[in-house]
């Protein structure tokens, strides 16, 4: 029996590849631009949409390409208002993406891999294991797919790759992704407003520093010594440990005024004493940065405690005094397993009764 034939998605060609796509076609050079616009400004997801081409260009497209975003399987709303998605991939692998609300701002945090490459034993998501890479559409989907839901009057206006996975493990697509973001031809998304988070690959950091897409980029730290680093971070920190990682953002080629953050969960009576905070003082004060205390965030089978407010307190005042610039993130969207360190896909849908 033939096997039906599976249309490309549109949606994973490059820009230059739309553009040699409709040279192919014998179109004019400015269908390349009409296209590009439905597919990013305006988020299309069927090529009727795409009004201001002419009915036999769309049906042309229709008869060779797909369009299509990440399905969204569930859509759960916090009592703050944080909404998680559970999104659903074109071979049927499963991710998470969480919507913030902040003031003015809305954040999107989005993944970079299905599952995780790491073994982060304070991270919900490295129970999954690594399924397997996103592509540069499934990342960027994860946007497209989000804001076509949302009101005219809002508008994603931060993303972070905080969600499932290691970005860095999967550098080439992020920065295929990425480059969409912050194109006009794209997302005409700020760098300054977009952030990448790693728990310290060293050579694709370097790699990441010299590239082209100058976003910002946020180191997961969460001890000060190699013994602990290892019980809490084992695969990245034998590969990467302290010295090797600091010297990197040491001499991180940064731009004027653009820091580094390190982010750094406070787990309760593990790495959250005065000493560690002395520590951290310590071994970052050669660096260019800040940072950005993480109360941990409970979830199922965790080993780990949050501190209490007092300690998280105390430990943030050691580092003020030191003249760090050092922020405290809020905790959203906790009671729906959206909060940093709780994504975990096959988790949500045992908890959401899907298959």
């Amino acid at each position: 029996m033939e096997l039906p034939t599976i249309k490309p998605n549109l949606l994973a060609f490059t820009f230059q590849e739309i553009e040699a796509l409709v040279a192919d076609l014998g179109w004019k050079r400015y269908r390349a631009t009409q296209i590009l616009t439905w597919l990013y400004a305006r988020r299309a997801t069927h090529f009727e949409e795409m009004s201001d081409l002419p009915a036999d260009n769309r049906e042309r497209l229709a008869q060779r390409f797909a369009l299509f975003h990440p399905s969204i399987l569930k859509r759960q709303l916090s009592s703050d208002g944080t909404e998680k998605f559970l999104l659903g991939l074109e071979d049927g692998e499963r991710i998470e993406s969480v919507l913030i609300p902040q003031r003015r701002w809305l954040t999107l945090c989005i993944s970079s891999q299905a599952g995780c490459t790491l073994d982060c034993t304070f991270c919900l998501t490295a129970e999954e294991k690594l399924k397997r890479n996103l592509k540069a559409h499934e990342i960027i989907g994860q946007i497209l797919a989000v804001w076509r839901l949302l009101p005219d009057s809002r508008r994603i206006t931060h993303v972070v790759l905080m969600g499932m996975g290691e970005p860095l493990a999967n550098l080439a697509a992020v920065t295929e992704a990425l480059l969409r973001m912050i194109s006009p031809m794209g997302l005409s998304l700020s760098p300054r407003r977009i952030t990448i988070s790693t728990a310290g690959l060293v050579p694709q950091m370097r790699d990441f520093f010299n590239g082209p897409a100058p976003v910002n980029l946020s180191i997961s730290l969460n001890a000060t010594t190699n013994g602990l680093r290892d019980q809490l971070m084992p695969k990245v920190n034998r590969l990467y440990p302290l010295e090797t990682l600091l010297a990197a953002c040491q001499s991180a080629p940064l731009p004027r005024r653009r820091r580094l953050t390190f982010e750094y969960v406070l787990l309760a009576g593990v790495n959250d004493t005065l000493a560690d905070a002395a520590r951290l003082i310590r071994i970052t004060a050669a660096i260019r940065c800040k940072i950005n205390l993480i109360p941990f965030n409970s979830y199922p089978s965790s080993p780990y405690a949050r501190p209490s407010d007092e300690q998280i307190l105390r430990f943030q005042g050691r580092l003020l005094e030191a003249g760090l610039t050092a922020t405290l993130r809020k905790s959203k969207g906790a009671d729906i397993l959206a909060a940093c360190g709780q994504l975990n896909s096959q988790h949500s849908a045992r908890r959401l009764g899907l298959p």
